[in-house]
């Protein structure tokens, strides 16, 4: 479980966010949707601590821990050119194994099982700057996956990802999510699949919650024509609903 109590974040005398307040269950997946600047990942780095903020985030353990309960998929990450994959991933062990210990037999595995996972076996031995923009992005996420942590906090986890390895990656994440009980909160833009994957949805648009339930209840017409300032149209059926995108007139 992880709950956002009052937060508020100001990046000098600009509020970028609250307050707001949100709980997170275990074993839940929500996903944060909004236009740019909307607060999204800024209410992860709330989270993870990496931002000054007023209020407070409540972990069901009562400690936020980097690394070791929380794991985190930045949208930008630092990633060394000549480090080749498995050393990368290798990185998502070091809570476990401290900074001066070597990694065991259940930290070689736990890394092998996560590029399985995201098909990067084949890439295992390829320097990071050899790699497309979509293999790195599973190469960050097979490094938040190997730390095997309680939470996930994924911050537009399909990003330069092709729609296919985007689908196989949200399903990855969401076969952990099932079988191990993990508490997944993710920001991301393509609010379809958002709809498909999450249990919930919350619409944030400038630092506030706009909207929170499922995605039925989330992804109508008129909350994001209303929040998003486009043409858009939504079809719902048995897979739930689709958002597309339309011209707006030229008349």
């Amino acid at each position: 479980m992880i709950r956002w109590d009052s937060v508020n974040v100001s990046f000098g005398p600009v509020k970028v966010l609250g307050p707001v307040s949100l709980e997170v269950g275990e074993g839940e997946w929500v996903g944060l949707i909004g236009p740019n600047g909307a607060g999204k990942s800024t209410m992860l780095k709330a989270a993870l601590g990496s931002v000054t903020y007023d209020g407070s985030v409540v972990f069901s353990n009562g400690r936020r821990g980097p690394g070791r309960s929380i794991a985190w998929m930045p949208q930008r990450p630092q990633m060394p050119n000549d480090m080749g994959v498995f050393d990368y991933v290798m990185l998502g062990r070091t809570p476990h194994i401290g900074y001066l210990g070597g990694e065991g037999r259940h930290d070689v595995d736990s890394v092998r099982a996560a590029l399985e996972k995201l098909e990067l076996v084949d890439l295992a031995d390829r320097p990071l700057d050899t790699l497309s923009g979509g293999e790195a992005q599973r190469a960050v996420l097979a490094r938040a996956l190997a730390q095997e942590a309680p939470i996930l906090l994924l911050d537009e986890p399909t990003a330069s990802l092709d729609i296919g390895h985007a689908i196989e990656v949200l399903e990855v994440v969401d076969d952990l999510r099932r079988g191990e009980s993990l508490t997944v909160v993710t920001a991301v833009h393509d609010l379809t699949l958002a709809g498909r994957f999450a249990d919930r949805l919350v619409l944030l648009a400038e630092g506030l919650v706009q909207a929170d339930g499922s995605p039925r209840d989330v992804l109508t017409e008129e909350n994001l024509t209303s929040h998003y300032g486009a043409g858009i149209r939504v079809v719902d059926d048995e897979d739930g609903p689709t958002v597309i995108p339309t011209r707006r007139s030229n008349g």
